[in-house]
């Protein structure tokens, strides 16, 4: 007996992968912001647990200033991050991915939508490690990039130009299925 899967059932699986992981990096842009904010504001000893255990007090200490860009260029690349699985899942909820006409507008608006926020992400995450890369020249003990959620900007930079690329063509796509259309 052979089991079939269809694309529904995978869309359905990476639906729900894509809410576990959604609702994974809203918690930790949720984490980043309110430790940045209770550092910032309330008791400095925050920097050293700032999140799952790293410490950043040698940089609160250094510069507050300088905490404050650290912090809020992680802050920045998490809320991306979530906002990228964000549109995922409102793009499968609402069923704008048409199988049956799979190259449509609002398709293309979202993969243009989502190659912009990894361009966005791979140069914050750029920034925010060269900026880490300074601190520890300047004798700041800073924790691994990949603990700071930092690593990977020239994954996220090439993400984003692939998808660049593949918006270009569901831009075709779409103009040789509405020539289609209008030859019928």
């Amino acid at each position: 007996m052979e089991i079939k899967i269809t694309t529904g059932q995978i869309l359905n699986v990476l639906a729900v992968l894509s809410w576990i992981i959604f609702i994974g990096v809203c918690i930790e842009a949720g984490g980043f912001i309110s430790n940045t904010v209770y550092t910032m504001v309330i008791n400095p000893k925050g920097a050293s647990n700032f999140w799952e255990g790293n410490d950043l007090s040698p940089l609160y200490n250094f510069d507050r200033g300088y905490f404050l860009v650290q912090t809020s260029i992680m802050c920045i690349v998490a809320m991306m991050r979530a906002t990228i699985f964000y549109l995922i899942i409102k793009m499968l909820q609402d069923k704008k991915l048409n199988m049956s006409q799979p190259f449509n507008k609002d398709v293309l608006r979202v993969i243009l939508n989502i190659a912009y926020l990894a361009l966005g992400i791979g140069l914050f995450s750029w920034w925010g490690v060269k900026h880490a890369a300074w601190f520890t020249q300047q004798g700041v003990k800073m924790p691994d990039i990949q603990y700071l959620r930092l690593g990977g900007a020239d994954v996220w930079l090439f993400m984003g130009v692939t998808l660049i690329v593949i918006a270009q063509v569901f831009r075709r796509g779409i103009e040789i299925q509405t020539e289609n259309e209008l030859t019928v």
